[in-house]
């Protein structure tokens, strides 16, 4: 028997029902996903009975021999994935009752590996001239524009943009709120003899104290809360895609934004207080 497996969605009519042994034993090997075991109630050794249309028309016995996780497909992750995956034989046999003998015949896709991934367009192209009606085109992520996922990509971008701007703006008018508050303070030092070098590399150190005290926050808080929205997720639409995923790159890059912004922004803070006058600060 080849050892082609095929997925194919079919109809369960009748699962896990009371067959003899010895019809057990004969009826061939499929594997069932999570997700139809668990509606239909199925488990290892059980035997099920397939069929095309809802009326059983040309059923077939079957014996379950293990369940699989189908693998996650962002553009299919709110679909349930009721599946069987069963030899090639068993599924032409299966589909042998269809009126249409030359169905048996259809397939729908083939997926074809290259040794050089680079010549995937020209072995596209090749293809759908040779043989007219034939769709050929690569399965990896296109970089044209015309991948949804790359649309996405830039659309989180720009929020991204927005959210750092926003949060910018709302620091900034923080650190002059805080700077204003500490006026006299400032004043006082430098009635003693304190230099504005002095005090704005203070400033500087205690900025990039709190901006990095921050970041870190922030990381760690992403990474303690990752897992509870995939396992929410996951639950939600029951698939095992990673919905949020928190990588190296992506802590490295915000810490980069956060730690310039907040230094930036206490320096702004504090400057305002700095360029006045001393009898200004501590006036009353």
């Amino acid at each position: 028997m080849p050892q082609l497996v095929v997925i194919v969605s079919a109809l369960v009519v009748a699962a896990a029902s009371a067959v003899g042994a010895a019809a057990s034993s004969a009826a061939p090997d499929i594997l069932v996903s999570r997700q139809l075991a668990e509606s239909a109630h199925l488990h290892v050794g059980d035997t099920v009975t397939l069929a095309l249309d809802a009326d059983g028309k040309g059923r077939r016995p079957f014996r379950v021999v293990g369940v699989y996780e189908p693998t996650p497909d962002p553009m299919r992750f709110t679909a349930r994935r009721i599946e069987a995956r069963m030899h090639l034989p068993d599924l032409l046999g299966i589909t042998s009752a269809r009126p249409d003998a030359d169905s048996i015949d259809e397939v729908d896709a083939i997926n074809v590996r290259l040794a050089s991934p680079a010549d995937a367009r020209a072995f596209g192209a090749a293809v759908m001239t040779r043989t007219p009606g034939i769709v050929a085109q690569p399965t990896a992520r296109a970089r044209d524009g015309s991948d949804p996922f790359a649309v996405l990509e830039r659309f989180h971008f720009a929020i991204a943009i927005v959210t750092v701007l926003g949060s910018t703006a709302f620091l900034l008018a923080l650190m002059v709120m805080r700077a204003e508050e500490r006026r006299e303070t400032v004043g006082i030092v430098r009635l003693i003899g304190i230099s504005q070098r002095s005090i704005l590399l203070e400033v500087l150190a205690e900025g990039l104290l709190i901006a990095a005290a921050g970041a870190l926050f922030g990381v760690l808080f992403a990474r303690a809360t990752e897992g509870l929205i995939n396992r929410f997720f996951q639950w939600r639409y029951d698939t095992a895609l990673v919905f949020v995923r928190v990588t190296a790159g992506i802590a490295l890059q915000s810490v980069a934004l956060a730690v310039p912004l907040g230094i930036v922004a206490g320096l702004v803070g504090s400057w305002t207080l700095l360029r006045r006058d001393v009898v200004a600060l501590i006036r009353r």
